[in-house]
């Protein structure tokens, strides 16, 4: 037999019989009584009382068996100890010990009374009477009440701010003196560098040569850049070298964006980002004397007019594995005179396309090591792009923007959004947001849309307004305090986004079933006519009117935000391919959604995206099944187990019914 705080078993060997009584408190000293009886009469073999509860000895005829107690035998409370003990035995000398042990803690009673007090509560260890039993549950109670009004308003709040925010954080989420400190400590990492990028040891990898020519005139009265893809004046690679060469001739250097009306699916939504942008930009140059040009019209027609006119040694331009944009550059390498050589230099990956691999890599598995392996010659800090010294005889006037927007032949029904500010400065500050509140819930928060994990740092990325590298460099300052979150992050902004640069770089069918592996194009076509459980048409899919109410609410989430969360990126395409004719339909609405809606659409990452879920491309064959044969599959009921999906739902709800208020 042994005792417990809460009771008393008696365990007792009767025949070959192991019998278990259970007791509660009040029956305690009838069941010792009882016990004391039998051991008297002799009715049963009597077992030892163990005084000590550190064990419990089970007694047989013959031998005895000495058990580990559990974890509440270990933990007798005052009541027991004094009140239980003192009964089983009252003999004179026990009750002596009894009054002398109800004198004791008498005393520890009024210490713990008098430690506790000033407090809302007083632990009591002794027996209450009927009022007090009554009183304090009460007050349980009420307090629980208190907490729970607490809470409510906590997550009230918090769901207010994101019914604002979406499931992005605002660019203004830190302070402006703090950014300032933010800004200016890399802008001293820059200068610590070296003075100017004349003075830095250029990696001439990072270059290479378009054009027949490779030489720049030197009797020449300028140098071109040619910004397309990537979209700021600091931490640019293109704009460093062309300044370099600029500053070996000793010429001005230009700076031209050739803006086209339409391009793609893109909207108002990505040229309004991009055109505000692209204003910080020029306002930027002409503080550092570099005079900035917006062309109209596609770079083979308007830039070789403006070399004849001022004279132009030579260009150099920014890269983009996307169709469209290296049509471009072959037009202007056909346009430009004999004599003109135009440099290509890689200012959106940490290690150029060309360098990081020689071929269409199978999966990010086998590129890893390809770009790890040459991080330490490519991964360092940028030198400063200083105040040219060869100014222009006359600056241009100002660019006319608004003029510039009236000449867009673009959809204009797609609003831009107010979470993301464009330019370089916004882009800082979301990175400041990112490193001192998100990225320590990255590695493990990353793929619930109800958690702020994300960097959200993808439309300042794709249009250019901050670089990968710095981002990197930045993250990589927080290795001490969130280890796992970091190497997370450059896993996805290096491996993975550069993964997607060598899919479209060395793929010219990025964006076909055409570009899919065989195995997948093979298993795609047997399951092609099987029976879809839904079918919806790209309107429906627009509109988000399907069964699915997740479903509905990423794609809400990207209409209203110009951005959805990367885990139900995954899903959302998925189901497209499950309800739509076929997976060359499925595909093309995929990809028509995402370029129209997304800020950072027309993208490798977004091609990818979408043929990685659709395609299967950088994944393996899975257990076959009807409509997705061999493609990764994904459901509802997987969502639930990631994260909670009635509350995503239920905040999409929330933010459409108020926008049609």
């Amino acid at each position: 037999m042994f005792l417990s705080a809460s009771g008393i078993f008696a365990t007792q060997l009767s025949g070959n019989r192991l019998i278990g009584l259970c007791f509660t408190i009040p029956r305690a000293v009838f069941a010792l009584k009882t016990l004391n009886w039998r051991k008297q009469t002799g009715v049963h073999k009597s077992f030892p009382l163990t005084s000590s509860i550190s064990s419990v000895r089970i007694a047989t005829k013959n031998s005895s068996v000495r058990k580990r107690p559990t974890v509440w035998q270990t933990r007798p409370s005052a009541f027991f100890t004094s009140s239980i003990m003192g009964e089983d035995n009252p003999s004179s000398s026990e009750k002596k010990t009894e009054k002398s042990s109800s004198k004791k803690e008498k005393v520890v009673k009024e210490e713990k009374v008098s430690k506790t007090k000033g407090k809302e509560e007083v632990k009591d260890e002794g027996p209450k009477t009927k009022s007090e039993k009554k009183e304090r549950p009460a007050r349980t109670v009420e307090k629980r009440k208190l907490e729970k009004h607490q809470e409510e308003e906590a997550t009230a709040k918090k769901s207010k701010i994101e019914d604002q925010n979406g499931a992005t954080e605002p660019a203004e989420d830190v302070g402006n003196t703090d950014n300032e400190e933010f800004i200016n400590k890399i802008n001293q990492r820059r200068i610590d560098v070296c003075e100017d990028v004349s003075k830095f040891k250029f990696n001439k990898k990072r270059v290479r040569v378009i054009s027949e020519e490779e030489d720049f005139c030197e009797d020449s009265n300028g140098v071109v850049y040619w910004m397309s893809r990537d979209q700021r004046v600091q931490d640019n690679w293109a704009f460093l070298y062309a300044q370099r060469l600029a500053m070996k001739l000793e010429v001005p250097l230009h700076v031209c964006f050739c803006l086209v009306p339409k391009y793609l699916d893109a909207t108002i939504r990505m040229y309004g980002f991009m055109m505000k942008g692209l204003a910080q930009v020029e306002k930027e140059c002409r503080e550092l004397n570099i005079p900035f040009h917006l062309l109209c019209g596609e770079a083979s027609k308007s830039i070789p007019a403006f070399l004849k006119e001022h004279n132009i040694g030579g260009v150099v331009t920014d890269f983009s594995p996307l169709r469209v944009n290296v049509k471009w550059v072959d037009d202007l390498k056909n346009a430009l005179p004999a004599d003109v050589p135009l440099c290509q230099v890689d200012a959106h990956n940490l290690v150029p396309c060309w360098e990081a691999s020689p071929k269409l890599e199978y999966g990010a598995r086998t590129i890893r090591n390809k770009i790890h392996n040459q991080l330490g010659q490519f991964l360092t800090e940028f030198p400063p792009l200083v105040k040219h010294p060869h100014p222009p005889k006359k600056m241009p006037q100002i660019t006319d923007w608004k003029k510039a927007d009236g000449s867009l032949k673009v959809d204009r029904t797609v609003l831009e959004v107010a979470w993301a500010k464009p330019g370089t400065q916004a882009g800082y500050k979301m990175l400041q947001s990112f490193c001192e509140k998100r990225l320590k819930h990255f590695a493990t928060a990353r793929n619930d849309p109800n958690k702020q994990a994300l960097s959200n740092l993808s439309p300042w990325i794709h249009f250019g307004q901050i670089s990968v590298q710095r981002c990197i460099l930045t993250v990589r300052l927080y290795r001490s305090k969130s280890s796992d979150s970091v190497n997370a992050f450059i896993e996805e902004a290096v491996i993975r986004r550069e993964l997607a640069d060598n899919f479209c770089y060395y793929n010219k069918h990025y964006d076909s079933v055409k570009g899919a592996y065989d195995w997948a194009k093979k298993s795609l076509a047997l399951h092609k006519d099987d029976k879809r459980p839904y079918l919806y048409t790209r309107d429906e899919l627009e509109e988000s009117k399907t069964h699915d109410d997740l479903w509905n609410a990423a794609q809400y989430q990207l209409v209203s935000e110009g951005k959805m969360h990367g885990f139900l990126r995954m899903y959302w395409a998925k189901k497209i391919l499950e309800w739509t004719t076929s997976p060359e339909e499925a595909l093309a609405f995929a990809i028509y959604l995402n370029d129209r809606f997304s800020l950072d659409g027309r993208d490798p990452n977004g091609y990818v995206g979408c043929m990685w879920s659709i395609c299967g491309i950088h994944d393996q064959g899975w257990a076959e099944r009807a409509v997705f044969g061999k493609i990764r599959y994904m459901n509802y009921q997987g969502c639930k187990r990631k994260f909670d999906v009635p509350g995503f739902v239920l905040r999409y709800k929330k933010k459409k019914l108020e926008a049609k208020k």
